[in-house]
């Protein structure tokens, strides 16, 4: 009655009508974005498809090897070999002279042996939004950000390099963090060749650097004057963690489009509302068909073929750097971090774990004295490798902001996985008993797992947030005693996954004699220069192609050849070949390591880093650039 007499008012009707259209598009919107997650494409590769019975005639590895081969002999060969053309190739590339200091720089590669002379567009595209800042803004705001916490200070003083924590205003080794040490020992080598100036280092592993979208896209927006104190801009009360006050994703789907579903309200919001425990995640990615064998053999291009988070955001669930418990900054400050994820804005610098020798995290580490030497004292001769897929790690992954989603990071979803004993089968192409084509086989994924894996973790780390506590996680996972380093090369297939942030161990499995196959969702500095499919095998997020990476490599397993009704393989020569391809790679790694992925290259990179961020510092940055007319080297086998 009550109801009735208050609806009698026309404009209390509107309102009430307006209230429920409301809530049937807020419904509407969940079940849209339920809908929409096991039908979002997660990630792009080659296809193959057998249908209605007809074998493959060619399998896309052979393909993606040598289109891999081909890139990155371009890459090399095109290289300049003079200083002038160095200068003229800059100028082609970022439209300015390039900074001063460039000749001795140019001298210090050439004379170090770096092969990689022009390919910097990394550095260019962390850089390119601090010229919309003038020189005394930038000077600001890194003395500005050098003072929040988990952020440290390597100063550059009269040619003298020094790692300080600009809170504590101390410079003792175990008062800063070891990224700061680490970056200070790589520019100290030529510290008394650029002015001084100051870099902010992340002391964490995950990024901190969100500009939202239309900062990003209009610059202007960004310049904000940061005299009147970063709680200005910041807030009063910054913290370095969350503390329940919001989480990454929220920042960082500020950086997708307004017209991505990302920024659309329901969709975004609607995976918020209960936390997953375990969920299948492969149903979500295949689009199953009752029809024997109709399903798609997917590989990955390189790790770049992943989520496109801002039009799946659902997907984010996957991926534990959402999760952080590290509070991210919205506001363009300059960061100098390992690595960063699609979206950040921190400026990448080599790890202090691929520069510093260490025994955790180098290939070749000699006890004795302290330091990597070419081959590993465990190293296996490669037809002494066991044919295994090979990983051992920490149940890290990702934060609890919030909390309850551990299940669903990365590493949680692989070991699952490779541990599973589920009677679901796996589709796996392998060859026919036709000798020049293929055929796909059901396998279950309990008999793949058995012959080809071994997956466990071996440290229980965060189990509060996982699900159901520590007994849960154990329940739902293998885990097994941990390992050194040195007896990973045991195994011809050594797979890197994330952690909290990037792999700190992807160089030192380059280095061996074995296969890196790697997943991420990070950038580094060298990921421009690597090349997948030639020095590593890229693997997609969801980790299934695994099974068919093998036994295209390997051959096909006893149970494979159970499930086509073969006795025994029938084509020795297309197994050696697999096996030729295979060991290819191990080569070409290692090869990479040894002549680009040397301690001396990260340091012509923080060089050539470190000059382009001194004119950024500059007043006058035009005063900062290196005029090849001017210059007054004239050794004419660099000119």
């Amino acid at each position: 009655m009550v109801l009735d007499s208050v609806l009698k008012d026309s404009n209390v009707r509107a309102i009430f009508f307006a209230i429920c259209l409301f809530v049937v598009f807020l419904q509407a919107g969940f079940f849209a974005a339920h809908r929409q997650q096991p039908n979002t494409p997660i990630y792009q590769g080659i296809h193959v498809q057998r249908r209605n019975g007809i074998p493959l005639n060619e399998h896309p590895i052979p393909k993606l090897m040598a289109e891999a081969e081909d890139k990155f002999r371009n890459l090399i060969q095109k290289q300049s070999k003079t200083l002038a053309q160095a200068v003229s190739e800059y100028k082609k590339r970022y439209n300015r002279d390039p900074p001063k200091g460039f000749d001795d720089w140019f001298k210090f590669a050439i004379e170090r042996n770096v092969r990689i002379i022009d390919d910097y567009d990394a550095i260019h595209e962390d850089l390119s939004p601090f010229w919309a800042l003038s020189g005394e803004e930038l000077r600001r705001r890194v003395d500005q950000v050098g003072h929040l916490p988990s952020i440290d200070m390597v100063r550059i003083e009269n040619g003298v390099v020094k790692a300080m924590n600009m809170q504590q205003n101390k410079e003792q080794d175990e008062e800063v963090s070891a990224r700061a040490n680490g970056f200070r020992r790589m520019i100290e080598k030529f510290g008394d060749k650029i002015p001084d100036m100051d870099f902010p280092i992340n002391g964490k592993a995950e990024g901190r650097i969100l500009i939202p979208w239309e900062h990003r896209e209009y610059p202007e927006l960004t310049v904000q004057d940061s005299s009147i104190g970063i709680n200005a801009i910041l807030g009063p009360d910054f913290t370095a963690d969350w503390r329940g006050d919001g989480n990454v994703w929220e920042s960082w789907r500020r950086t997708c489009p307004p017209n991505s579903k990302a920024r659309k309200l329901f969709s975004s919001v609607k995976p918020s509302v209960q936390a997953p425990h375990i969920v299948n995640f492969y149903d979500s990615l295949r689009s199953e068909s009752s029809a024997p064998f109709t399903k798609n053999l997917t590989f990955a291009k390189s790790v770049d073929d992943n989520y496109d988070f801002c039009e799946s955001p659902s997907t984010h669930y996957q991926q534990g750097h959402f999760f952080s418990d590290w509070r991210t900054i919205s506001v363009l400050y300059p960061v100098f971090s390992p690595a960063k994820a699609k979206g950040y804005a921190d400026i990448r610098i080599p790890s202090h774990y691929y520069h510093q020798a260490t025994p955790q995290y180098t290939y070749g580490w000699d006890t004795i004295n302290l330091k990597g030497k070419a081959t590993d004292d465990m190293e296996t001769a490669w037809e002494n490798k066991r044919d295994i897929i090979f990983w051992r790690g920490a149940t890290t992954g990702g934060g609890n902001s919030p909390s309850g989603f551990a299940a669903q990071y990365q590493r949680h979803r692989f070991v699952r996985m490779a541990s599973s004993h589920s009677e679901e089968n796996r589709t796996v192409v392998i060859p026919s008993s036709e000798t020049s084509s293929y055929a796909s086989v059901s396998v279950p994924i309990a008999k793949l797992n058995d012959e080809i894996m071994d997956v466990a973790f071996v440290r229980l780390l965060g189990w509060a947030n996982y699900p159901g506590g520590r007994a849960a996680l154990r329940k739902d996972h293998r885990f097994d005693k941990s390992v050194p380093l040195g007896e990973h090369w045991k195994y011809k297939y050594l797979v890197d996954i994330d952690g909290m942030g990037y792999s700190g161990r992807f160089l030192s499995f380059l280095a061996s004699d074995s296969v890196p196959i790697k997943a991420t969702v990070y950038q580094e500095y060298f990921s421009d220069w690597l090349q997948p499919w030639l020095h590593y095998i890229p693997l997609s997020q969801s980790y299934e192609e695994l099974y068919n990476i093998f036994a295209f490599f390997s051959g096909p397993t006893s149970s494979m050849l159970e499930a086509a009704n073969i006795t025994s393989p029938n084509s020795r020569q297309r197994l050696d070949d697999g096996e030729r391809r295979l060991r290819r790679i191990a080569r070409a790694g290692k090869h990479w390591k040894n002549t680009i992925g040397r301690p001396v290259d990260m340091e012509a990179y923080v060089y050539r880093l470190a000059l382009e961020w001194a004119r950024l510092w500059s007043d006058d940055r035009e005063a900062m650039s290196f005029k090849l007319e001017s210059n007054p080297y004239q050794d004419s086998t660099l000119l």
